[in-house]
């Protein structure tokens, strides 16, 4: 007799045996694919809501970076025109110069050698540039019987390690001189008139406005001019200098650099609404950078947060996962196989007329594993849809915005599940066979 035939015709005769193993095989394989559908799409979800998430912080820290690049350009832009009209902001002095006569009589008497601005401007210096040489004297002018503020000086001096700028301050010629607003109102002087001024006659070629400052009281003339006017030949009073834009501490910085390079000298900040101002700047720029900083530090905490509540989400799966399973696979081979031996126990005589007519015992056990076979990969074919359709459920109830919906699980689980649904319906099988397969059929049929 045809193995096949015989498999069919027990499958027709005893359907509902045959549909209820069927059935719990189902039930397993639709649990196992559920679960993988599940926790892929619990992976594809947290790679996509983590991935939007680094999008949305790496493009709120793009905008903040912007904003701060854009604040720092203007800012920069801001400071450069702001120090050069702040003007020369930084006095350096001898050691031993009592600022009390600089503040009270607007004169300086100590002196230091001219060649010390050669010296500063020789170095690589960072925090002043625009170096300018003088002498001030507060002096009687004996030809206009007035008492002024006499200021020598040259040409900056260019440091040499940085780039050519403009001078904040044009040179005085020689044999010229640049008169403050109340001089020259009280003289009535035009542009071109000749003055004497210490024995030598000069040329006025600047009128300056009034500036509510002693400079107003001051006449500016050739530094050389000064010095031989006033005996000072080498020597100077003061380089006057523009502080950079340096962060934080600035003065500090200037006094540590400055004094270096020439010992015995002191460094004045002059102090103003302009540099008051710029340094409100700087601290907003600073404000703004430490913003960028907790911009970032949000974002990276954000997204840990995020991943961990993921991985919370993703492990409950899991756990559940690792329970259901390995209950309805071992629930479906138990019924499996206690259906196999109530078969088994109703098909007595028949396998016994089938063992007197001919059929050998291994063609009896491979009818049964056949069939149980059969239930595995029916079962298997019929639990698969469900399985997916289930797990896609499952993941768009409890993923936000169903992103998991879409995932159907691994090919390969889905593969593995075909095989080894048949394989462990015939595990379950083998004993009831094996059973029945060697019952001796003279005692059957004697039984019956």
């Amino acid at each position: 007799m045809n193995i096949w035939r015989l498999v069919f015709r027990e499958i027709r005769h005893r359907r509902l045996n045959f549909f209820l193993g069927m059935l719990s095989v189902a039930i397993a394989v639709a649990s196992v694919i559920a679960a993988d559908v599940l926790l892929s799409g619990d992976r594809a979800a947290t790679a996509e809501i983590l991935n939007q998430k680094q999008e949305t912080v790496e493009k709120a820290v793009a905008a903040r970076q912007e904003a701060v690049n854009k604040a720092g350009a203007e800012l920069q832009d801001i400071m450069r025109k702001t120090m050069r009209e702040l003007g020369f902001n930084i006095l350096i002095l001898p050691e031993d110069q009592d600022l009390s006569e600089l503040h009270l009589n607007g004169t300086l008497s100590k002196t230091m050698p001219e060649e010390y601005v050669a010296k500063l401007a020789a170095t690589s210096i960072v925090t002043v540039n625009h170096l300018l040489p003088s002498v001030t004297k507060r002096i009687q002018w004996p030809e206009k019987d007035m008492e002024i503020i006499l200021f020598g000086t040259r040409g900056e001096v260019p440091i040499m390690h940085s780039s050519e700028k403009k001078p904040l301050l044009d040179a005085v010629a020689p044999g010229t001189m640049v008169v403050g607003h109340q001089i020259h109102t009280r003289l009535g002087l035009k542009k071109g008139d000749r003055l004497t001024l210490l024995g030598r006659e000069f040329t006025v070629a600047t009128l300056h406005p009034e500036r509510g400052s002693s400079d107003d009281v001051t006449v500016w003339i050739d530094l050389a001019q000064a010095q031989e006017l006033l005996g000072l030949q080498n020597l100077i009073h003061a380089i006057l200098a523009l502080e950079c834009e340096c962060a934080g501490d600035r003065i500090t910085q200037i006094r540590s650099e400055i004094s270096r390079i020439l010992p015995g000298t002191q460094i004045i900040e002059r102090y103003s609404q302009a540099l008051t101002r710029a340094e409100a700047r700087g601290k907003a720029k600073v404000v703004a950078e430490k913003a960028l900083e907790d911009e970032k530090a949000a974002g990276a905490i954000t997204l840990k947060e995020e991943q961990e509540g993921r991985r919370a989400i993703e492990m409950r799966h899991e756990q559940f996962a690792a329970v259901l399973v390995p209950l309805a696979i071992l629930a479906a081979s138990l019924w499996v196989a206690l259906l196999a031996f109530g078969n088994a126990r109703q098909r007595t005589s028949e396998i016994g007329i089938l063992r007197a007519i001919g059929l050998r015992a291994g063609q009896i056990q491979t009818a049964f594993l056949t069939r149980a076979a059969c239930i595995g990969l029916f079962g298997a074919v019929c639990g698969a849809l469900p399985g997916i359709a289930v797990g896609r459920m499952l993941s768009t109830s409890s993923i936000e915005g169903g992103q998991a919906a879409m995932q159907t699980g691994s090919f390969t689980v889905l593969v593995l599940v075909m095989v080894l649904a048949p394989l462990l319906s015939i595990v379950a099988s083998w004993l009831p066979a094996m059973a029945v397969s060697r019952m001796d059929p003279a005692l059957i049929l004697q039984s019956e």
